[in-house]
């Protein structure tokens, strides 16, 4: 069944942000990533993005795509919203080297690059 193009543009929001997040971090050491409040901050940004588009990634989809930690990353999106304080930079850390590049290789099975 093809997605419809709600849920392509939701996917493709969250490619596009976990495409951004792996390039900023390629490289970046965690000492680099705790002192630099930039980085940081963009980073947390871009996981609004995915939070905020897995969210709204229709619940059929996402029971369909169990392959995707769709609770990981909307939790993670509540969390950089309304939590502070330096365990918080532990999990961002965790999250964008580990969680989103996990994400964009199965998001890549979804949106093939004819179609991004």
């Amino acid at each position: 069944m093809p997605l419809s193009d709600r849920e392509l543009s939701y996917l493709w929001d969250m490619q596009n942000a976990a495409r951004e997040i792996s390039g900023f971090m390629r490289g970046v050491k965690f000492v680099k990533f705790e002192k630099d409040k930039k980085l940081r901050y963009a980073v947390e940004r871009l996981l609004l993005v995915i939070g905020e588009a897995a969210n709204h990634v229709s619940p059929q989809f996402r029971h369909k795509n169990p392959d995707v930690p769709w609770t990981l990353f909307i939790g993670m999106r509540n969390v950089v919203a309304h939590e502070y304080g330096e365990s918080l930079i532990s999990r961002i850390w965790i999250i964008a080297t580990e969680s989103v590049p996990a994400l964009l290789k199965v998001l890549d099975t979804y949106l093939p690059e004819d179609q991004t």
